[in-house]
Parts: C-alpha cells; sequence; structure tokens
C-alpha cells in the first residue's frame, strides 16, 4: 500500500483534473485482508451518494484514482436525470478480482463504508458479485443489491431501458416507436446485450448480431434468426439502428465516420471517446442516445428495490427512460446542441433546484 501514499499525494489529488467538484475522497488500507481501496463521493445534494464497488487490477494507484473520479461524477449525472434523490459515488479495489478477492477482503470494505455513516452507499460493479455485497452487508446497511434487498441481476431492468430508448429514438427519427423491420445490428451479446436483442426480435426487427463470445452469438442466430458480423465490423453495418452494448469508447474518429445507421442507441458505459465524437455524431445527422440516460434501467432497480420481488415501481421508473430522452431530442433540436449536452444539462438544472430550496 505504500505505493498509494508515493504516487498519489495530496497535490496530486486537489490538481487532479477529474477532481472537479468533488466533496469526499477516502483512501482505505488494510493489511490484514489486502484491501486497497478508494471511495469517491462526488455530490450529495440530491442524497446519498450511490454508485458500484469495482475490483480491478489496476497498474497503479494513480489509474484507480482517475477511475473513482470519472465514475463517480458519472454517477452523479446518472441518478440524477433518472429522478432519483440519491448523488453519485464510487468505490475502486486495487485487485485482481479471480486471485486476490476474498470474503475477508469484502468484509473489511464493508467496515470503511460504515464509517462513512451513509454518505455513500455501494453496490455491485465490474468485478463483484451477490455474495460479495452479501459480505459487505454483515458490516453496513449502506449497500444495495444484497440477496436481502435487491431484485437480483439488474442486467433485465438495463435492458428494458435500452429498449424503451430505442424506441423512443426511432419515434424521434422515424415518426413511429414501431420497430417491425427495422434492421439493428447489436454488438455485444452479454447478459444485458443478449437481452435487448431479444426484446428487438419480439418486436420484429431484423438483427445482425457480434460478440467475441462464439456461443452467444450462435444462440441469437438460432433464436432470433440472426446473421452474425465480427464485432469490428457491427458499426459499419447497413442498419437502421446501431445498439453498442460492449465496451466503452467505441464512437470515436475512427469509426464515426463508417457508421450508416440514423441513430446509435446502445447499453455501453462511456461511449463517446472524446466530447468531439458527439459533435461529429450530430453533424452526419446521426441520433446519438446518452449512454448514462438509455442505461439507468440498472441503477434505477439497484436504488428503488424493496424486499419482497415487487418491481412494480422499478418497472415503471425505468419505462420512463423513453419519455426522458423524447425530452432531451426534442430540446437538442430546438437548442440546436447536442443530445449529451442537453443531458448534462438537465442533470445540472435538478441539482441546481435542489441547491437552492
Amino acid at each position: 500500500m505504500n505505493a498509494l501514499h508515493t504516487s498519489v499525494h495530496h497535490s496530486a489529488v486537489f490538481d487532479h483534473p477529474e477532481m472537479g467538484e468533488h466533496e469526499n475522497i477516502v483512501f482505505v488500507q488494510d493489511k490484514d485482508t489486502g484491501l486497497s481501496a478508494i471511495i469517491a463521493v462526488h455530490d450529495t445534494t440530491l442524497g446519498p451518494a450511490l454508485g458500484g464497488c469495482r475490483v480491478w487490477p489496476y497498474k497503479n494507484p494513480a489509474d484507480a484514482l482517475t477511475d473513482a473520479l470519472r465514475l463517480s461524477r458519472g454517477m452523479t449525472y446518472k441518478n440524477s436525470l433518472a429522478g432519483l434523490d440519491l448523488g453519485g459515488g464510487k468505490a475502486v479495489i486495487m485487485a485482481d478480482p479471480r486471485k486476490e478477492k476474498s470474503i475477508e477482503l469484502m468484509e473489511s470494505f464493508g467496515r470503511h463504508v460504515e464509517r462513512l455513516s451513509g454518505t455513500y452507499i455501494t453496490a455491485e460493479d465490474v468485478g463483484v458479485s451477490p455474495n460479495d455485497m452479501d459480505a459487505v452487508a454483515r458490516h453496513t446497511d449502506h449497500v444495495r443489491g444484497t440477496s436481502a434487498t435487491g431484485l437480483g441481476d439488474p442486467s433485465p431492468y438495463t435492458a428494458l431501458g435500452v429498449f424503451e430508448g430505442i424506441k423512443a429514438s426511432a419515434k424521434h427519427v422515424f415518426g413511429s416507436h414501431d420497430l417491425d423491420g427495422k434492421t439493428i445490428s447489436v454488438q455485444g451479446l452479454g447478459h444485458v446485450g443478449f437481452d435487448v436483442a431479444r426484446q428487438l426480435h419480439d418486436a420484429g426487427a431484423n438483427l445482425i448480431v457480434s460478440d467475441i463470445h462464439a456461443p452467444a452469438v450462435l444462440q441469437a442466430i438460432e433464436e432470433f434468426r440472426a446473421i452474425a458480423v465480427d464485432p469490428a465490423e457491427a458499426h459499419k453495418v447497413v442498419a437502421d439502428i446501431f445498439v453498442p452494448c460492449a465496451l466503452g469508447a467505441g464512437l470515436n474518429a475512427r469509426t464515426i465516420p463508417q457508421i450508416q445507421a440514423r441513430i446509435v442507441a446502445g447499453a455501453a458505459n462511456n461511449q463517446l471517446q472524446t466530447p468531439a465524437d458527439g459533435a461529429a455524431l450530430k453533424k452526419r445527422g446521426i441520433l446519438y442516445a446518452p449512454d448514462y440516460a438509455i442505461n439507468a434501467g440498472g441503477v434505477i432497480s439497484i436504488a428503488l428495490a424493496t424486499p419482497g420481488d415487487n418491481d412494480a415501481l422499478v418497472r415503471e421508473k425505468t419505462q420512463a427512460i423513453g419519455d426522458t430522452l423524447a425530452a432531451i431530442y426534442q430540446r437538442a433540436d430546438r437548442e440546436e446542441i447536442t443530445p449529451e449536452r442537453v443531458a448534462d444539462t438537465m442533470a445540472e438544472e435538478r441539482l441546481a433546484r435542489s441547491r437552492r430550496v
């Protein structure tokens, strides 16, 4: 853990380009369990800062800090735009989830979350399982997505929100929510992407699918009569809608000129490599669904889940993602700016209203 103190000192934190308006950054260590973590609380204007805990083998503590700061800020905007009474935060644990993660390490993390007195609420993220969250919950109540508090896997709700967002996007561009006969390229067939593909197939869409995991592709071909392409070709194919559900930064100076679809609307996080890429999509006449607006179903399910498996409120809030996107698109047209800029502005406006109260 000494590396944390040598490579991330106080000036590196306060002068960090992602520092912005962060309220609290906590560096955590427990030598007995090997825990080395950073908890970043970005904003608690709307309520406690909710954001997942990520376990990842970062190359160095500086990379971990950058990730925590970026992700926590993103959660503030996602939670605000989704209409949740929650702020934004994130935790990163510097460890290989396959080799170094243990129940004892997660329990230690839970004790540190408890010390923050409810200003930060943790949940699942990359490298973390429901069992891990159960271990955290043995030492703090400030946790979501456990077997006691959750609706289980949040991915079906993420997929539902993406499907509603695709329909809203189609309405804006084509004049109708109807996806029957539309050609749609789905890149990435993980839990979310496969479920999105299923809903699109059920709605009558013709699917082009891609994934690095061959069994998922074969299943989609069989179940959805889909056509398969290489993942590197997914954005290039002739289609009405491109649905990126894999890695981030896929919309960039190289790929955007190659896109033939009229709409980009998918579940992947941080799809734009740079802010200029949003402007490039707009210039090409391609409608972009801001990623943190369309993929908020998962965090909605984590935030609003109640014991007893009743998901009526979660589904209602998630289905409203389509209405949110419709409002974003209308305002973007009116103000002649990009949808992601409108999404940011709407999130910021809600924060500003709360600060004035």
